[in-house]
């Protein structure tokens, strides 16, 4: 089947072809016949699956015989809400690339950036509006914007924009929307909370559900080296030694943890950095700009973070932590060996998530391989439930013990401070 097929619109279809998008995706061939029904859509897909077209190229096509039929100032029509920043920027970034030919406009706002930017294109007029939810009130508030118009919601990403406590502002944003509307819901994964979300909102939506959480593409190789958690950055180091593997994204499951392992490598020579969501936001696009360019041998990220990462032909990724949702580690590994290009995924595994690969195996239904020749081989024991609840004991003591130290310490250079002013 090839996007004509699908019964879109001349223009449409010549900015398809000015970047060689022929043939849909399986998310694309079930979803956009659907959409230009107008029915409400609930689709599950992961990420790199194309998602982003299913949605953005029927509700163009809409958008394009509204204003043939209706060329009234522009209002915001449709609005598309995500979780993160970056997301946020590509999403506006294919809208413009599909509907380049059909005089749609869009615009883009988000958070962690001065609005006067994106408050003027506001007032230029906007068929489409992608935001992240935070920015998005706060200029509801200051009345910039009204979602009185809105015809076309798509919530995207919606498993992560509840990992990351958007709930309550994505129940406000709702609650601002017309009651008559067709409605979106597009997700990598697709837990019971999404689904209880979305029988509030959608209205007789259709499901549509490709590429099973469950696959791993062929073209990846699996590799697991069982270690201890002392260890791991002494492998990590041993991995890296090998100049062939020479553009790594690499997961960690904190943003802490990301951090310190780019310390480690930069400490030894590797060109590394951090990507999450505590970075601010020009620093995140210029890290993300240097990988890509291969100005850096290794980007560290934590999972929210790597939603955003999609790097042609990237052929390693490392789990220096494992996850404890099988289905991140599907997500994960599925970063490389896309297009039908090689991939390689890497797996440090300490004591305490042997039972993670257990998991991992069984929904894969797939025995990793196993490293052999590993310098640092796992010793240690996985540690008993007793033993557990003391170390999480002891964890806490030593949280308390360091902010009770760093509060004294403060509370010294204050007193330090205050004396020397009223000398």
């Amino acid at each position: 089947m090839q996007f004509k097929d699908l019964k879109i619109i001349e223009p449409i279809l010549k900015a398809l072809k000015e970047v060689n998008y022929t043939e849909p995706t399986s998310i694309q061939e079930k979803a956009i016949p659907l959409i230009l029904k107008r029915n409400d859509v609930l689709g599950s897909a992961q990420t790199g699956t194309g998602k982003t077209a299913a949605f953005a190229i029927p509700i163009l096509q809409h958008l394009f015989h509204d204003r043939q039929q209706n060329d009234n100032p522009r209002k915001i029509k449709s609005l598309i809400i995500t979780p993160t920043r970056e997301l946020a920027i590509q999403i506006g970034i294919s809208f413009a690339v599909y509907g380049k030919f059909t005089g749609i406009k869009n615009t883009v706002v988000f958070g962690g950036v001065k609005q006067g930017a994106q408050t003027d294109a506001r007032r230029k007029g906007v068929d489409v509006l992608v935001a992240t939810p935070g920015r998005l009130l706060d200029l509801i508030d200051q009345g910039f914007i009204s979602l009185n118009a809105i015809e076309y919601f798509v919530l995207d990403e919606t498993d992560r924009m509840l990992d990351m406590g958007f709930i309550n502002d994505i129940r406000k944003i709702i609650a601002k929307l017309p009651a008559k509307r067709q409605s979106l819901f597009f997700s990598a994964t697709m837990p019971e909370s999404i689904v209880k979300l979305s029988r509030k909102i959608l209205i007789n939506p259709t499901k549509v559900d490709v590429s099973p959480i469950s696959s791993t593409a062929e073209t990846i190789r699996q590799y697991l080296y069982y270690t201890n958690r002392i260890n791991k950055k002494d492998l990590l180091l041993h991995i890296l030694k090998d100049q062939n593997i020479d553009q790594v994204l690499l997961f960690s499951r904190t943003k802490h943890g990301a951090d310190k392992i780019a310390r480690n490598l930069k400490k030894h020579k590797i060109k590394s950095a951090a990507i999450h969501g505590d970075k601010a936001q020009n620093n995140r696009q210029k890290v993300l700009a240097q990988f890509k360019a291969g100005e850096t041998r290794v980007l560290v990220a934590t999972d929210i973070a790597a939603r955003v990462i999609d790097i042609d032909k990237l052929k390693y990724v490392i789990n220096y932590d494992i996850p404890n949702v099988a289905e991140t580690y599907v997500h994960r590994i599925g970063r490389s060996g896309r297009a039908g290009e090689e991939g390689n995924a890497i797996s440090l595994c300490e004591p305490e998530e042997n039972a993670y690969i257990r998991d991992i195996e069984k929904l894969i239904n797939l025995k990793i391989k196993r490293v052999k020749e590993n310098p640092f081989p796992q010793t240690d024991k996985p540690m008993t439930e007793k033993e557990k609840k003391e170390w999480e004991k002891e964890k806490q003591r030593r949280k308390q013990e360091f902010f009770a130290a760093k509060n004294s310490k403060q509370n010294r250079t204050n007193l330090s401070k205050f004396s020397k002013k009223n000398k």
